[in-house]
């Protein structure tokens, strides 16, 4: 039976050692199993306890994709079997991938993600937090979880409040596909290369100077990616994002959700990639939308400790209270692309239920042990 991830180290030529994990699912997009999740949150830690390895390499096998996200439909079943409940196995899955994306924000060592291909939902919780994430001219990367129910999780809350403008509103509510220079202009990408590169660049982190001082490893690593991207950089798509920035703000700004929706609404356009993103928001969860506007509004200033421990809160309530179950119904089981939300547009959700969405279950956090010097 096949390892669902692959490690393995190797060895520079000074004698230090760069461990490589590649998430084993080519088939699946590489989807972000329970078995992964696990796998990799050990072997981290065995590889930042180790003094002679120096550098983690994460990848995903094959061309297509990086991660396509969280497996889900193991998720989606444990809690249709139970409506209205709390779910062990949901809260299991998203207790441990959230401390797997806590380790890799924390982690001492530099960690290189190579995001090329598809990066979705799960997979940008691995990519979010290493220190040198990699992106190239084939990456298509998305939160589109307001089409299932859920919301930008795996830190979203995060790292959509420190983008340009209302660009975190926009990704949140529309789950836009992004290429590799509209992530890096975001600042989930640290550096965008061609594709072609990934192997040879491998075999040239062996030729560093990596020493014993993590500091000096990442400044180290950091100089020498800045001069490949500025090889690639003229041959790399231009970012929507950037180009769109005034235009996005304008259709996102204001202090109510029911307005925006409204606005977005109202919106005529012959742009297709406004187009698409007008059609996923109005099409998407009023649940989700309101999540997100809540992360978006009041969350901004919140630890990292703090926001994990917030989006287990609001993950397992979405798929005992939310739209989750339904929502991947429709897309990923029957396929219908019919979903049947609880309620029929974002005015319709109660704050009753939003305030229930919010509050924890339990009396003692799963995550409640999360200290800003774990490693």
């Amino acid at each position: 039976m096949t390892a669902p991830v692959l490690f393995s180290t190797r060895t520079a030529a000074n004698g230090r050692q760069i461990g490589v994990a590649t998430l084993n699912s080519e088939k699946s997009l590489n989807a972000l199993s329970l078995e992964m999740v696990d796998a990799l949150h050990a072997q981290l830690l065995s590889w930042q306890a180790d003094d002679n390895v120096v550098c983690v390499w994460l990848q995903g096998a094959g061309e297509k994709a990086f991660c396509a996200g969280g497996d889900i439909r193991a998720m989606h079943q444990a809690a249709a079997d139970h409506p209205g409940e709390q779910t062990p196995e949901v809260e299991a899955f998203f207790t441990r991938e959230y401390r797997l994306d806590y380790l890799i924000h924390r982690y001492g060592k530099p960690i290189v993600v190579w995001g090329s291909g598809i990066v979705m939902g799960g997979g940008l919780g691995l990519m979010a937090g290493a220190s040198h994430r990699l992106v190239t001219e084939t990456s298509r990367i998305a939160m589109p979880e307001i089409t299932i129910g859920l919301y930008p999780d795996v830190g979203g809350t995060w790292f959509l409040n420190r983008m340009p403008g209302h660009c975190g509103r926009f990704l949140g509510l529309t789950g836009y596909s992004m290429n590799g220079a509209d992530v890096r202009y975001v600042g989930l990408a640290d550096h965008l290369v061609a594709s072609e590169r990934r192997d040879s660049l491998q075999e040239a982190l062996l030729t560093l100077g990596w020493q014993a001082d993590a500091r000096a490893n990442h400044d180290l690593l950091s100089g020498y990616l800045r001069g490949i991207e500025e090889q690639d950089l003229p041959t790399m798509p231009h970012s929507t994002l950037h180009e769109a920035q005034a235009q996005i703000d304008e259709l996102m700004a204001g202090s109510s959700l029911e307005l925006i929706a409204e606005r977005v609404a109202a919106l005529e356009t012959d742009q297709k990639w406004l187009a698409r993103a007008q059609k996923s928001f109005l099409a998407g969860s009023p649940i989700t939308a309101h999540l997100v506007w809540h992360q978006l509004t009041c969350c901004g200033e919140l630890s990292l400790e703090t926001v994990f421990q917030r989006e287990l809160i609001w993950s397992v309530r979405c798929a005992e209270l939310g739209d989750f179950v339904e929502g991947v119904r429709a897309l990923l089981i029957d396929k219908d692309g019919q979903p049947r939300w609880r309620y029929p547009d974002i005015a319709s959700v109660p704050a009753s239920l939003m305030a229930q969405m919010l509050t924890s279950p339990w009396q003692e956090h799963p995550l409640a042990d999360l200290k800003e010097t774990v490693v």
